[in-house]
């Protein structure tokens, strides 16, 4: 199965549309979904906090700041292709 990771912070509106966004997708592909809050671990805050959100598909990197549905549907498709 398909693995996103939705890596934000409290407060961050670009998250908060984001998450929106990767829940919306879901309601109608199936997907792994994990939400990660960066803030209190210091390794995430360096590796993500100038990026929020960042969306990993399979563990690659694969939207910063903004998603669009129609861009993570066709990834998703993409993912699912042998």
């Amino acid at each position: 199965m398909t693995k996103v990771v939705v890596y934000h912070a409290v407060g961050c509106h670009l998250c908060e549309r984001a998450l929106r966004v990767v829940e919306e997708v879901r309601a109608e592909r199936d997907f792994d979904l994990r939400v990660v809050d960066i803030q209190g671990d210091p390794e995430l805050e360096a590796r993500y906090r100038e990026w929020l959100p960042v969306v990993e598909i399979n563990g690659e990197k694969a939207f910063v700041y903004y998603v669009q549905a129609a861009d993570l549907r066709r990834r998703l498709a993409a993912q699912a292709q042998p």
